[in-house]
């Protein structure tokens, strides 16, 4: 069974009634972690989308690109998006949902953040009521307002990413305490670890720009430091 038909099956308990509470619950342990996953992420995803006033075809590109749907599989993808999508009311409820599944400053947690900021710039302009959305996501979902600064620099492009931000070292640590940093955060995003603590295949995608950038804030401090 596919994990949209998985998620369709946990609509329908909505429908008839089954408290959502209910539903997470039953979501929440292995293997179905990643369906409660994939049914937050749809959910903030259409509501961020909402959030501006209007959901555009951009927006929904995006959220096909974070999460690779198979032809088969798009009608349930859509019916779950749709339904969540009719408004903003209650994206606050979904965040502090999906937190409590995990502990602290999860890595899942950033994994999310980094879904949401791709649809949030899909349609080329991040809008106040977007910002305000994803910082209400990042405080519920407990990441720093440092991380929070370094994921709005890359996706909105505003500003460039401080290296020391993409690392969360200071400025005056050491270079082998930021080398340290540097390899546990590519351990972290490494595909096997995404799998490991469950991440659903089809948002492993998203861990590849936060390399890119891991790559790049290294190389930067390096280089700036031999000079």
């Amino acid at each position: 069974m596919s994990i949209w038909s998985r998620i369709a099956d946990a609509l329908k308990a909505l429908r008839k009634g089954e408290p959502l509470n209910a539903v997470f619950e039953r979501l929440r342990t292995p293997p179905e972690r990643s369906v409660a996953f994939t049914i937050a992420v749809i959910a903030l995803g259409a509501k961020l989308a909402k959030a501006d006033g209007q959901v555009t075809r951009n927006e929904v590109a995006a959220f096909r690109r974070v999460f690779t749907i198979a032809p088969e599989d798009e009608k349930d993808a859509a019916r779950v998006f749709n339904l969540a999508r009719q408004d903003v009311a209650g994206f606050d409820l979904y965040a502090e949902k999906i937190a409590r599944m995990f502990p602290p400053r999860d890595p899942v947690l950033l994994d999310l953040m980094e879904g949401l900021f791709e649809i949030a710039v899909a349609d080329g302009e991040f809008h106040p009521q977007e910002e305000a959305f994803l910082n209400t996501v990042a405080e519920i979902f407990g990441l720093t307002e440092r991380c929070f600064r370094c994921l709005r620099a890359r996706y909105v492009g505003d500003v460039a990413p401080d290296p020391y931000d993409v690392l969360e070292v200071a400025q005056d640590a050491p270079l082998e305490v930021i080398r340290s940093a540097y390899r546990s955060a590519v351990r972290e995003t490494h595909p096997d670890r995404l799998a490991a603590r469950g991440v659903p295949p089809e948002a492993v995608q998203i861990a590849e720009h936060r390399l890119r950038d891991l790559n790049r804030a290294w190389e930067e401090i390096r280089e700036s430091r031999a000079a």
